[in-house]
């Protein structure tokens, strides 16, 4: 999760050094999130199929090769090439851990599992500019930019290590299908809408363009009939059409979509200002970004453990209301201080917008992976991931554009002001899709919306002898 936004910090460097251009930059930065958000849907049914400490432990070894293949990359070309082989490994990895956790934790922990899973996965998108520039001012032997990949090498080892020695073997009690015509359906339906944003703006805007966007659209919905033949077939689609039948998971998907795409746009529109337009030094934009992280900690934290248990989906409503007002008093600081904004000028506009990123994105997890069956976490774990990357590749090709656009016309100052206009402008989406939400988290699970799922648990088959059981005593208790 680290990896889709520790390059923002280093695109400047990553401009120079390799010659690349606007539209290169783009492709580094979300062609990782692309080929991660197509890997991920059928991700978690490779885990339910083969084993998810197997998938897990091959996504981690495939994960450090292809780190340290960017770190050897020569070219943009090169680099964005193997940005898609990361985010593919990554694909196999990261569905395999809400697989594990669903298997391992009872029912009624599982939303205490993930008040501490939740705040890790969105700190790690916040944290990577951070770290980002504090890996390029080292500049430890030269490496510059490339020990941004080079950090993986030990994470990816201790996370393969880790599993061989502490995770126990899981896969769904019933063997799915694996449907290839499907994964490249979503694939060719994510290509068709990313690859317009980033290179229309290039092109002119061409007329292929919103056929692309067009055909994006009508890709997206042979894949809901082409799932919905499969499953009247009685075989296993790359999407489960039954997830969709929870509205909680339905509106908390949506959700995180609306969230990702403002959050990582805007901030690699900040990290492009600070950087291009200001002047700061990796280490100095990655800093003034810490509030943010800061912030996202501290809301993640409170909504979590304590406010949502007790006001449930209020929470989220007001937190992103919180996020607008941080996004709003940015702005201003920018209508006043323009090409003289400094990092403390930034900080408590981003600590408030940070706090309302953390308070938004850690329940959310927990309302979306409660709210789905036993047999369809795999396929729910898998879209709820995809969607979140999707987000975050729709940001930066859509903010990006928008901010290159202005950028070109008017300067830096309005290039960001347009940005964080864009994100505003995302806040009453965001509210509509919130009130969809159940009261409580606790209200979101319901029974499994497969019939096939509701027979198994309703039947004294589901306890027989030969029927596989959890590997803990939590889930058989």
């Amino acid at each position: 999760m680290l990896d889709g936004t520790i390059v923002n910090v280093a695109a400047p460097t990553i401009h120079v050094e390799l010659d690349a251009s606007a539209s290169a930059l783009q492709w580094i930065i979300g062609g990782y999130s692309l080929a991660f958000a197509v890997g991920l849907i059928g991700g978690g049914r490779l885990g339910d199929v083969y084993g998810r400490k197997r998938m897990f432990m091959l996504g981690s070894a495939g994960f450090v090769v292809f780190s340290m293949a960017c770190v050897c990359a020569v070219s943009p070309t090169m680099l964005i090439v193997c940005r898609l082989l990361q985010g593919a490994a990554a694909a196999a990895l990261i569905p395999q851990g809400f697989g594990i956790m669903h298997d391992v934790f009872a029912e009624d922990e599982l939303g205490k599992a993930f008040t501490v899973f939740g705040p890790v996965i969105g700190l790690s998108a916040v944290l990577g500019p951070i770290l980002g520039g504090a890996l390029i001012a080292a500049n430890t032997f030269g490496a510059g930019w490339r020990l941004i990949f080079l950090v993986n090498l030990p994470l990816g080892l201790v996370a393969a290590i880790g599993a061989a020695r502490l995770i126990r073997e899981s896969r769904a009690a019933r063997r799915p299908d694996l449907d290839f015509l499907g994964t490249a359906i979503a694939a060719l339906a994510m290509g068709l809408l990313i690859y317009p944003l980033i290179q229309g703006r290039d092109a002119g805007w061409p007329a292929w363009t919103y056929l692309m966007i067009a055909g994006s659209a009508a890709a997206f919905a042979v894949l809901v009939l082409w799932s919905r033949r499969e499953r009247s077939h009685g075989r296993d689609a790359i999407i489960e059409p039954s997830i969709f039948g929870h509205r909680a998971y339905s509106a908390g998907i949506a959700s995180v979509l609306v969230v990702f795409a403002g959050m990582i746009g805007t901030l690699f529109s900040i990290t492009l200002f600070l950087q291009l337009g200001e002047h700061f030094s990796a280490i100095h934009a990655g800093v003034s970004i810490a509030p943010f992280a800061l912030g996202s900690a501290i809301g993640a934290t409170l909504a979590g453990a304590l406010l949502v248990p007790r006001f449930g989906r209020l929470v989220l409503q007001l937190a992103s209301v919180v996020l607008a007002g941080g996004v709003w008093w940015m702005h201003a600081v920018l209508v006043s201080h323009a090409l003289t904004t400094g990092s403390w000028d930034l900080a408590p506009p981003m600590l408030v917008a940070g706090i309302g990123v953390g308070a938004t994105v850690a329940p959310l997890i927990g309302f979306n992976i409660v709210s789905v069956g036993g047999d369809e976490v795999g396929s729910a774990s898998g879209v709820m991931n995809a969607i979140q990357q999707l987000g975050g590749v729709l940001g930066v090709a859509a903010i990006g554009t928008l901010f290159f656009s202005t950028l070109a016309r008017h300067g830096y100052v309005a290039a960001l002001r347009h940005a964080l206009v864009a994100e505003l402008l995302s806040t009453p989406i965001l509210l509509v899709l919130l009130s969809l939400l159940p009261p409580r988290e606790e209200q979101a699970a319901g029974p499994p919306g497969r019939p096939e799922e509701r027979e198994r648990l309703g039947s004294p088959a589901a306890e027989a002898p030969g029927a596989e059981r959890s590997l803990t005593p939590g889930r058989d208790k």
